[in-house]
């Protein structure tokens, strides 16, 4: 494909942040991820599925970019693939934030568009954090990406279902970016020692912590490395104990060069927080994820997503109280110890506090996850709900409501009222619905757990009714 070079002239005169890789390696200082940022598509790793046959690839073939939001975690090539795109595309690539724009700096913005386009070249505007604009913010980008004035690509690390309104999101296609895998991570890895000319030199625990440390987040990766290399040509000679001088970088004076570690590793790029939104969609996805596990019965799976959940700052008393809403929901009468457990765990919580009182909330998990499930009285509970809506105002039948005055006795309040105590089995076996309604089975218990006696009895009790005269 011919590519159109992208110099200066009136497009360099408006500010615009093109795509000159070369701009980028000849700073010295600049981060090792952006000295490192591909050059070409075939460079880009861990996202094989959108590349390719996959719909980022058959784009690139025809060589015409639409507007598109990437959705994924950070570090897994965003703004790479759209300077790539912009490139290939033969567009002018402009970049913003959301975080730092307004709608004033969008209309200039969209104003140098027009102004780019008029001299025949078309623009690739690129929007960082693109869900942070408010609704008149996105509703501004309408009339430019119709027009073809731009082609908008945003970055999102939120699901753009929830936070871009839906005129936008219809007039973008959504594309979804993995977080990198071992694989792309150890690629990467070995881009950048060859990038250095030299090996890490990491013990082989090491390298694999480097590796799991990243977290699926390729600029991260790079930015270890960058620590781990600083630290080592910062590292002072040092002098051995017949008064020679060692250099650290090289080693011990024995022989190559001294490796790191895993425990020397982690103190060379300390450890950060795991990627977690207490508000935002991450949120949501780790509490499904809790929730879901608990449900299969799965006890490591459920302590596994608790702990990343604690580890990410999640507030403990919302767990306890997710806990205590799915012993209910989940466990119900089918362990009826389940909700006193939940329960105890919150107190216990409150009463203790971090990190005491988490060993309670995790008491709570493992026997919420290892108890018989049931899910009869959340159904039970829809039933009758909706038959409550359904039926409207029915008054309860005259036999069991109480007749205080005479008028209510006369009305025949309480009139032919069985009292249950009175009968040889504790029950009497009468009809508490309203008139004319026919009798409701909301609650079917399964044959589980303590609900196992629950069916028994309510058989029983049926049984008695069918052989009422």
């Amino acid at each position: 494909m011919h590519q159109r070079p992208l110099d200066g002239g009136s497009i360099g005169r408006m500010s615009d942040d093109l795509f000159q890789t070369a701009a980028v390696e000849s700073i010295p200082d600049a981060p090792l991820a952006d000295r490192l940022r591909p050059r070409r598509i075939d460079e880009v790793v861990g996202q094989d599925h959108l590349l390719g046959d996959g719909p980022l690839g058959r784009m690139l073939a025809r060589g015409k970019p639409v507007s598109m939001v990437f959705w994924g975690p950070p570090g897994t090539g965003k703004t790479t693939l759209a300077r790539l795109l912009a490139q290939l595309g033969e567009l002018a690539f402009v970049q913003t934030s959301a975080i730092l724009s307004g709608v004033a700096d969008l209309k200039k913005l969209f104003e140098a568009a027009r102004g780019r386009r008029q001299l025949g070249q078309g623009t690739l505007l690129f929007v960082d954090e693109i869900h942070r604009f408010n609704r008149a913010q996105q509703d501004s980008f309408l009339p430019w990406v119709e027009d073809g004035t731009i082609v908008l690509v945003g970055a999102t690390t939120e699901n753009p279902s929830f936070e871009l309104n839906a005129a936008l999101l219809s007039r973008m296609q959504v594309l979804v970016l993995r977080r990198l895998d071992e694989r792309a991570l150890a690629a990467l890895l070995e881009r950048a020692e060859a990038y250095l000319g030299r090996p890490l030199p990491l013990e082989d625990d090491a390298r694999e912590l480097l590796l799991t440390l990243a977290d699926g987040d390729g600029r991260y990766l790079l930015n270890m490395v960058e620590m781990v290399v600083d630290a080592r040509s910062s590292d002072a000679p040092a002098t051995d104990d017949v008064g020679g001088s060692v250099d650290a970088a090289e080693g011990t004076g024995t022989g190559g060069p001294e490796l790191i570690d895993a425990a020397a590793l982690l103190g060379l790029v300390q450890r950060r927080a795991p990627a977690y939104d207490k508000d935002r969609e991450g949120h949501y996805n780790l509490i499904s994820a809790l929730h879901k596990s608990l449900r299969g019965s799965d006890a490591d799976a459920a302590l596994y997503w608790l702990a990343r959940m604690m580890v990410g700052g999640e507030d403990p008393l919302y767990v306890a109280r997710r806990l205590v809403r799915f012993a209910s929901e989940d466990v119900g009468l089918a362990d009826p110890q389940a909700l006193v457990q939940a329960l105890a765990a919150r107190e216990a919580y409150e009463l203790l506090g971090s990190p005491e009182g988490e060993l309670a909330i995790v008491q709570a998990v493992v026997y919420l996850a290892t108890a018989p499930k049931s899910n009869a009285l959340y159904r039970a509970q829809k039933q009758a709900w909706r038959s409550a809506k359904e039926t409207g105002s029915l008054m309860p039948p005259p036999h069991i409501l109480n007749a205080p005055t005479r008028l209510m006795k006369d009305l025949g309040y309480g009139k032919g009222y069985a009292y249950d105590h009175d009968t040889e089995a504790g029950f009497s076996g009468q009809d508490y619905f309203p008139e004319n309604m026919p009798r409701q089975n909301f609650y079917d218990p399964p044959e589980r757990g303590f609900e196992r006696e629950v069916r028994k009895r309510l058989q029983y009790w049926q049984r008695l009714r069918k052989e009422k005269p």
